[in-house]
């Protein structure tokens, strides 16, 4: 009855979000809680610590404004091509990196993340340092009109909560069992009989994909696609959300991700408050120094909360029952 209630309470305020919270930003929130989601599935089911997510966010991100813009191609047909590059470069990185462990498979990653940001760069399809800008939002299978942010944002949370659900069956069926066994210990997981690289590779590219389709529905709310999308910052980033969250749970990336993005946008505001209510004058170019903060945040949370804050939630409770 608890967990049912809970559930009721989460479902309640997702519906009403974009009414008490700027809708655009509310669907930002959502689309890096997808992608949360979907590195979370890799390092905290897996075990696979990747740096180079973005590649895979930025690719579909840049495949989508092309597909919308350029060829003309339908919002659905374009965010799922883009979901469908984000899986095949995926694929590509994973191949190459799969068997590699630890810092060498995390390296790896970079250095492919870092090629494609180059590619990027040079290919007069994405734009160059101006990137792919004004892509329209289009209708949603003909019938919804995405052009008002109320029903984008109801689209971009199917699209969410669809890619949660599905990380959530894939976490709890005999492959995401294997994953974890893969993580807790791989030579036993080896001597059991399993190909750990292939059931890797699975997870690489499922990870990968859920990251294209959380960058191409970003494109479609923001309507561009920049080269900040496929920087090595915004790999960073999301393991930021998802190590404040908590790994190895659910809601801990979505949780990370809330306050990461809130942060960046409130903490300007925040300093603007801060310098007329104490007259330091510092507190004023507080919004410029998000780097600085959030790193304080992440150091603050490694010390205090190990396990991430709804980690330490849920061991807490359980401790007490």
């Amino acid at each position: 009855m608890r967990n049912r209630l809970l559930v009721a309470v989460c479902v309640l305020v997702l519906l009403l979000l974009p009414y008490a919270v700027y809708p655009v930003l509310a669907m930002k929130v959502l689309c890096f809680a997808l992608f949360a989601c979907a590195f979370n599935l890799l390092i905290g089911y897996t075990g696979l610590l990747s740096f180079g997510h973005a590649a895979f966010f930025g690719a579909a991100a840049y495949t989508t404004g092309y597909a919308i813009q350029t060829l003309g191609l339908s919002t659905e047909i374009a965010l799922l091509l883009g979901m469908l590059v984000g899986g095949l470069l995926g694929l590509v990185m994973g191949v190459l990196a799969i068997r590699r462990q630890g810092i060498y498979f995390s390296m790896i990653t970079l250095a492919l993340a870092q090629m494609w940001y180059f590619v990027c760069l040079r290919l007069p399809q994405t734009g160059g340092e101006d990137g792919l800008q004004g892509v329209a939002r289009g209708t949603f299978l003909g019938l919804i009109d995405l052009s008002r942010d109320i029903s984008l944002y109801y689209v971009v949370l199917a699209i969410t909560v669809a890619g949660f659900f599905l990380i959530v069956r894939i976490v709890h069926s005999p492959y995401g069992q294997v994953l974890k066994a893969i993580k807790d210990n791989e030579p036993r997981a080896i001597s059991l009989g399993y190909d750990v690289n292939r059931y890797k590779l699975l997870a690489f590219v499922l990870s990968a994909s859920l990251a294209g389709l959380a960058g191409a529905a970003k494109t479609v709310v923001l309507g561009f696609a920049t080269l900040s999308d496929v920087h090595w910052s915004l790999s960073g980033l999301v393991i930021l959300m998802t190590l404040v969250g908590g790994i190895e749970t659910m809601e801990g990336p979505i949780v990370g991700a809330i306050l990461v993005l809130f942060l960046e946008n409130k903490l300007g505001d925040l300093g603007n408050w801060l310098s007329m209510t104490t007259h330091v004058e510092w507190f004023s170019t507080l919004g410029e120094s998000v780097s600085l903060v959030t790193g304080v945040i992440f150091i603050g949370c490694v010390l205090m909360f190990r396990r991430g804050i709804v980690g330490e939630i849920i061991a807490r409770v359980n401790r007490n029952a």
